[in-house]
């Protein structure tokens, strides 16, 4: 019986404001321990949460941005009981979502795919347990209780841990973008649970899933996946039962294990948030924050393919929109799309003015100089390109007999690379071009060098 893997993903995206969601605490990542914390964060008696308004915006532009229904919500208390949550419950939103529905676009082998989402809602992080290796105790920070974050949750659409990576990438790519996240990995802005179950091919039925967390890189996500659908398919395919239950991966091991049974919603005794109105959201703020928002990843590298550019090109200049913005300003200071494409995507971290680009480029479309001079003069574009090449006497040489004489004496020099090139080595003639850029320290034009050395050498 042939198995097909089913995925959904949850995804954790931590807000950038500079406050929490419902205290004027700081949010900033990377304080000592228990710094960004206030009477609110701590849960003392008597304190009232008052909601992040750049939280909400923040929020709203990633609905948008995905075509969710943005509109009114209700906040509601998730109680669990870890030392990391000092209230004993946590602000979410449960069936009243800031965000309904929406689809997220992902690229894959060059191909736009759509995953449909169910939901975005707000809520507020959790503080950090640490364990102490050895010891009998464990420390907890709460600089991040309370940070704003939104929750992604996908439709069962993913069918492969390929699938899945992408889908997340392509999150992190928009939240970046939209500039409401930086989607550090690594610092848990952006974390990942997957729902994974494995069911007969053509089979529409879901099957049993089991939750994966602990996932902290593209990487581990991937690798985890792909061994929770073995797992399962080994199972099945063993007459075996699948448990639903929530299992942590181990990526020193590449393996996962049961961490506890899947929780459902009434497990955590989910109820309004007494402390918080209703959020009402008119037409005219979405209307505000939707005319707010950039040209989206899609659509700007379907411009950018629209314009001649290849799919692996597209996507490299529309990796960040910082990128795509400034190869936006070398094409609109005239360089032609596919040059811009390639001086600006081989040099991501360097940002010379766009103009001193075109400029450049210009130059070897005219000949002016060649390509191996303009790498040489790229890295000094503080200033007109031109002005470089004039005062250092880098202009291209394109005098046939000048670079003739240069040729014969290379030629001349060189019998026995002569005698390879006529006994049916045309790959040889590299050597001799070579040699005539290093005699004219790379200015001969080199289209003119090899009609030049072929005519000599047949």
């Amino acid at each position: 019986m042939k198995l097909e893997p089913v995925i959904g993903l949850e995804v954790h995206v931590q807000l950038q404001t500079q406050t929490k969601a419902f205290t004027s605490a700081s949010a900033a990542f990377g304080a000592a321990p228990n710094t960004h914390t206030d009477p609110y964060t701590l849960a003392l008696p008597g304190t009232l949460p008052v909601l992040n308004r750049a939280a909400v915006e923040a929020a709203m532009r990633l609905g948008l941005a995905v075509g969710s229904e943005v509109g009114s919500c209700r906040f509601a208390r998730k109680h669990y009981f870890y030392p990391d949550l000092p209230k004993g419950y946590q602000i979410s939103q449960l069936d009243e979502p800031l965000c309904k529905g929406g689809v997220v676009q992902l690229l894959l082998d060059g191909n736009v795919q759509k995953v449909r989402l169910t939901r975005i809602h707000m809520e507020e992080d959790a503080g950090k347990s640490m364990h102490a290796p050895g010891e009998r105790y464990s420390l907890v920070d709460y600089n991040r209780a309370g940070v704003p974050l939104v929750e992604i949750v996908s439709e069962p659409d993913l069918r492969s841990a390929a699938e899945a990576s992408a889908y997340l990438r392509a999150i992190r790519q928009l939240v970046r973008w939209l500039g409401i996240s930086d989607g550090n990995m690594e610092e848990g802005s952006l974390r990942c649970d997957a729902n994974v179950s494995v069911r007969p091919m053509g089979d529409s039925k879901l099957g049993t899933k089991a939750e994966l967390k602990n996932m902290n890189s593209f990487k581990h996500v991937e690798a985890a996946i792909e061994y929770e659908i073995a797992r399962q398919s080994d199972l099945v395919s063993r007459g075996e039962r699948v448990v639903q239950e929530t299992r942590l991966w181990n990526a020193d091991k590449g393996t996962s294990h049961a961490m506890r049974s899947k929780e459902q919603a009434h497990d955590y005794r989910y109820f309004p948030e007494p402390d918080l109105p209703p959020l009402v959201v008119g037409d005219d703020w979405v209307a505000r924050v939707r005319g707010q928002l950039p040209e989206l990843p899609i659509a700007r590298f379907q411009r950018f393919q629209a314009l001649g550019l290849n799919a692996y090109d597209a996507g490299v200049l529309t990796a960040e929109r910082e990128l795509a913005d400034y190869f936006d300003a070398v094409l609109a200071a005239g360089a032609p799309p596919k040059d811009a494409a390639n001086w600006v995507s081989q040099n991501p971290d360097a940002r010379p003015r766009p103009e001193h680009v075109a400029e450049l480029i210009a130059l070897i479309k005219d000949g002016t100089i060649s390509t191996k001079i303009a790498k040489d003069v790229f890295p000094k574009l503080t200033e007109s390109p031109r002005a470089i090449v004039e005062r250092e006497g880098l202009a291209q040489v394109t005098d046939a007999a000048a670079i003739e004489k240069v040729c014969r004496e290379i030629v001349a020099a060189n019998p026995k690379q002569v005698a390879q090139y006529q006994g049916g080595n045309p790959k040889i003639i590299g050597f001799f071009v070579g040699q005539v850029m290093k005699a004219t320290q790379g200015k001969a034009n080199p289209e003119m060098v090899n009609e030049i050395l072929k005519r000599l050498l047949s």
